[in-house]
């Protein structure tokens, strides 16, 4: 038997039923398989007869034995026969960091927390004095789970032929796939792992906050770290798989629990989003969710299908559930029916016109006192004129509330989302209605990622402000009130452009009203959050209503 006859439907060693080709490696074939003993889907790498490789593939193969981290996929034999030299490994269904990236970054919290699985199982194989070798976007499997897989511990560098690979190397390796996984781009001189190279300046790589806007400032230091020459500010490297574990778990936490942020997913592919002080050199993309299937179709052991190939009589692959059937009327046989009744729907629908009436009737008597106090005013001293009307130039200064025209939600240092369909709640009169922040977990400062969120309120003119009243939801928040530093006609895309005024800290559940100096005038007034409220999950920051007040 020879490579170029182990092809789908022959059993090797009397065991393996090849199925389907994955890839092919400097003349070694990689297949998909079955073990008809066991009967589980296996990867087969293939050398054929004669290969020089083959005492490589063996030695890596029993170095590769002592991996015993759950996170690396296990060699579970390596033989001869009839010449041909194979190895058979773990399957594992999910898709590569490298098709991952294809359509675009992860957010900081997902490529931290890939990093931080990855670097905690190498650390584990450093100990017993061997390396991976061959650590890429190529090697690193988002299982259909969400878990992290690592593909080819030592046999790929040996199907590469590119030596056995040291601990720094690997730990530098890991460096080139946090920065691939903030930036999109690969921090070499040329394309790989169908990215483009990631720009450089008088001679050094940018930093990932140089690149794409939104990288946290904790991430873009490790990064800097692990392949600066030398790290920025001075900062010491981080040379091994341990220290870059503690850096990790610093930002990230230490759950293996992957995050939690597939909804942000969703909303950031359909928002623009905003540039912050970071130059923008790549466009913004959406980073991909960390649960792959709902974005890419299967993928076998981080290998995309060479080619279509044998199809066997029984598919091996683990079967996703499929939701059932639908039936005669649209829904689901396992769908549950809706509850309720038409008399339930009149009785709720009689309760919000009966609030409605009463909330016009408060809103038409308290039009009808002002009036008076005005009529009053100017009745004094002769005949009543009419003010000039107001203009985006002149300041409003008539006292009440403000009007406030929009409002955005505003996360500079994270992925510009923090839940933008919500915000309208905070101004909508409802204190029944919130706008939450995302949950972050180890620290109430948002995990140490980031040194706040937000949301910027547009008055629709310039307008003399007194007062900030903030309904919080939740005990300990910390907040303050910010308006433009210079212009404050424009919303400045920073957080250095705006310009504190007041500060609330370790609130309790309520309303917080925040005095401003006086003469304040502005367009733009931010309430920006600093410290959260512990939930079940983490940290999270929730305001129900915010009123300005001239």
């Amino acid at each position: 038997m020879s490579n170029q006859t182990v092809s789908p439907g022959a059993l090797l060693a009397g065991r393996y039923r090849i199925a389907e080709l994955l890839a092919e490696i400097d003349g070694a074939r990689v297949w998909r398989a079955v073990d008809e003993v066991l009967s589980r889907a296996v990867v087969v790498d293939v050398l054929p007869v004669g290969d020089p490789r083959t005492n490589l593939l063996f030695d890596a193969a029993r170095r590769a034995a002592a991996a015993n981290d759950p996170r690396f996929l296990r060699v579970l034999d390596c033989d001869m026969h009839d010449g041909v030299t194979y190895c058979v490994r773990e399957w594992a269904g999910g898709r590569t960091l490298e098709r991952m990236l294809g359509s675009g970054p992860l957010t900081g919290q997902q490529a931290g927390w890939l990093a931080r699985e990855v670097s905690e199982a190498l650390e584990n194989l450093h100990r017993t004095g061997y390396a991976h070798g061959a650590i890429s976007p190529a090697t690193v499997v988002v299982t259909d789970a969400g878990a992290i897989k690592v593909v080819g511990v030592a046999t790929e560098a040996a199907l590469r032929s590119s030596g056995a690979g040291s601990p720094e190397e690997d730990v530098h390796s890991l460096g080139e796939l946090l920065y691939a996984s903030l930036t999109g781009r690969w921090p070499g001189p040329a394309p790989a792992w169908g990215l483009q190279p990631a720009p450089v300046e008088h001679g050094r790589l940018l930093s990932p906050r140089q690149v794409r806007a939104g990288v946290p400032r904790s991430l873009d230091d490790i990064s800097d770290r692990l392949l600066g020459d030398p790290p920025r500010h001075h900062a010491p490297p981080i040379t091994s798989a341990a220290g870059l574990s503690a850096a990790l778990s610093g930002v990230v936490g230490s759950s293996h629990e992957p995050p939690n942020q597939m909804d942000e997913t969703v909303q950031v592919a359909s928002q623009n989003g905003s540039i912050d002080d970071a130059t923008q050199v790549v466009p913004q993309a959406p980073p991909p969710a960390l649960d792959p299937r709902s974005a890419y179709n299967s993928e076998s052991n981080g290998y995309s299908p060479a080619q279509p190939a044998y199809e066997p009589s029984t598919d091996t692959r683990p079967v996703r559930r499929q939701p059932s059937p639908p039936n005669g009327n649209g829904r689901r046989r396992d769908e549950p029916r809706q509850k309720g009744s038409w008399g339930g729907r009149i009785l709720i629908l009689l309760a919000i016109l009966a609030l409605l009436s009463v909330i016009a009737m408060a809103q038409f008597l308290l039009k009808g006192a002002m009036n008076k106090d005005q009529g009053n005013g100017t009745n004094n001293g002769g005949s009543q004129t009419s003010a000039p009307p107001q203009t985006s130039t002149t300041p409003s200064t008539s006292g009440g509330k403000a009007t406030i025209a929009s409002a955005k939600d505003f996360d500079p240092d994270g992925d510009q989302v923090e839940h933008p369909k919500d915000v309208k709640n905070t101004y909508d009169g409802d204190p029944s209605t919130t706008w939450k922040t995302q949950s972050y977990r180890n620290k109430p400062t948002l995990g140490g990622l980031k040194p706040g969120v937000g949301i910027y309120y547009n008055l629709g003119a310039k307008t003399s402000v007194s007062s900030v009243a903030v309904a919080l939801v939740g005990d300990d928040t910390s907040l303050q009130i910010l308006i433009p530093s210079g212009d404050t006609t424009t919303p400045p895309s920073s957080i250095d452009g705006w310009k504190p005024l007041a500060t609330k800290e370790d609130q309790p559940e309520g309303t917080v009203n925040v005095t401003l100096p006086a003469g304040t005038q502005t367009q733009y007034v931010l309430v920006w959050l600093t410290k959260l409220p512990k939930v079940s999950d983490g940290y999270q920051g929730t305001i129900s209503e915010v009123t300005i007040q001239k």
